[in-house]
């Protein structure tokens, strides 16, 4: 993973372990998995409207706010920086596997 990555993600953390007065991290922490959780849908959707508007500048700010509100959703869930990286080099490995993605069970 990229230094600035690692870098939000040891703030993150370390906002976790140490309350700081007015931060806003310490404030989602506090609020708990709902509100982390609500700020992330909220990230999400604000990525796709900027995609649609189709201003990079725009998208490339909002897709920041959604990874800083994943990776407070990460610290909170105990999900290290690493296990995500594990995944992306697992799926990097796989080919030829687009049907089997698109499969949709219909039993659940």
């Amino acid at each position: 993973m990229s230094n600035a990555l690692q870098n939000l993600y040891d703030t993150v953390i370390s906002r976790k372990d140490e309350h700081q007065e007015g931060s806003y991290t310490c404030y989602l922490f506090e609020q708990g998995l709902d509100k982390i959780l609500k700020k992330c849908g909220e990230e999400c959707s604000e990525v796709i409207i900027a995609a649609k508007n189709g201003k990079k500048s725009d998208t490339v700010a909002e897709i920041s706010d959604l990874l800083y509100h994943l990776t407070v959703l990460m610290a909170n869930e105990g999900i290290l920086l690493s296990d995500v990286e594990s995944e992306l080099e697992k799926r990097s490995e796989k080919t030829g596997n687009l049907k089997k993605f698109h499969q949709v069970d219909k039993n659940t």
